[in-house]
């Protein structure tokens, strides 16, 4: 996975893009305690969230993008936890007063994603038994006013300790990277 999405970051930068790689784990993200505070102010800037930990910075990196790429691996038939939280924390892209029904802020618009997930089932079976993991990284994207996406999925990951993405897979990362950025 990780490979894949170098790969792909170091396509982008062959067309002359800047890129920048966030790795959650290194990040302290709180938990969404559902309280809604970031949902109640009209316009279409995003809500600011009561937590104080990194997700602020973060979403200040990704809002000034053009272009993204959300990346996880299948865990347990979806995104991992680690995404999970940070996708939940996405909320304050909605606007959401209290007795009303949710609306997203951003529209869709000309920025681009690649949604890239991998797992153990070869590709052929897992881009239609994970089809709905693209569905929840979609919808990541969407927060960011994304309105063009492209999939990469890597079949038969992780089978070893040491498994590595073929050059085949690099090769195709680093193609839809470049595509991502012109």
């Amino acid at each position: 996975m990780d490979t894949a999405v170098d790969e792909a970051l170091a396509g982008a930068r062959e067309v002359g893009a800047e890129t920048e790689k966030i790795l959650l784990i290194d990040k302290h993200i709180e938990f969404c305690t559902n309280c809604r505070a970031c949902t109640q102010a009209a316009g279409p800037e995003r809500g600011r969230c009561v937590m104080r930990d990194d997700m602020d910075a973060i979403l200040d990196t990704l809002d000034a993008a053009d272009a993204y790429i959300f990346a996880s691996p299948v865990n347990f038939y979806s995104v991992t936890a680690l995404m999970k939280r940070f996708i939940e924390r996405l909320v304050c892209y909605g606007y959401w007063p209290w007795g009303t029904y949710p609306r997203m802020r951003l529209k869709k618009g000309r920025k681009k994603a690649l949604l890239i997930t991998s797992s153990a089932c070869p590709a052929f079976i897992g881009r239609v038994a994970f089809r709905h993991v693209f569905g929840v990284l979609k919808a990541c994207a969407q927060c960011f006013g994304v309105g063009r996406i492209k999939k990469l999925y890597i079949g038969t990951a992780a089978l070893t300790p040491d498994s590595s993405l073929n050059d085949s897979g690099k090769r195709c990362a680093r193609a839809v990277g470049r595509k991502l950025a012109v």
